[in-house]
């Protein structure tokens, strides 16, 4: 190892758990980070990795997204329903449940499009390299800034309020 004469302090870190594959993504100029945790080839990982980084998907699974979730987006799709040409409003439960489909996909890392081929999800491309995603964790520093951003803006706010 090299001295660089740099003090660096961990603030955090996380790490898979057995004897899985976990790869790695930083993104300088975007400051983002990624650490997949998966099973399979190299390649897959960062592939998966660099579409995290992209895409910044919500939930891995369709399984995984919370029930009132779900059911504002539901609510949400029955307003915005299309209408058939007598003005009547659309909402057969079959519209519904492809209205909810395209949501859970668009935020799920499963269901998103792959960002190197839109033709198929991230789903089947694991399936064709034989990789399965286990789990996964990103962040991004520019997140932290704008909520560190955010609560000094409170925070100075309040202090002009007890000064008043």
């Amino acid at each position: 190892m090299q001295k660089i004469g740099e003090n660096i302090t961990i603030r955090r870190f996380a790490a898979p758990a057995g004897e899985r594959q976990a790869r790695a993504r930083t993104c300088t100029a975007a400051k983002i980070g990624v650490l997949v945790d998966y099973e399979g080839a190299d390649e897959a990982g960062k592939d998966v990795a660099m579409h995290i980084a992209f895409a910044k998907p919500a939930y891995l699974t369709k399984a995984e997204v919370p029930a009132g979730r779900r059911r504002s987006a539901s609510a949400t799709s029955a307003t915005r329903a299309p209408r058939n040409r007598a003005s009547r409003p659309r909402s057969s439960p079959r519209w519904s449940r492809a209205a909810l489909n395209k949501f859970l996909g668009e935020i799920t890392l499963l269901g998103q499009p792959f960002i190197k081929d839109d033709k198929q999800t991230v789903e089947k491309m694991l399936a064709a390299k034989k990789a399965k995603v286990l789990g996964y964790r990103a962040s991004s520093s520019s997140a932290r800034a704008s909520r560190k951003a955010a609560t000094s803006r409170r925070s100075h706010g309040e202090a002009e309020r007890q000064n008043a």
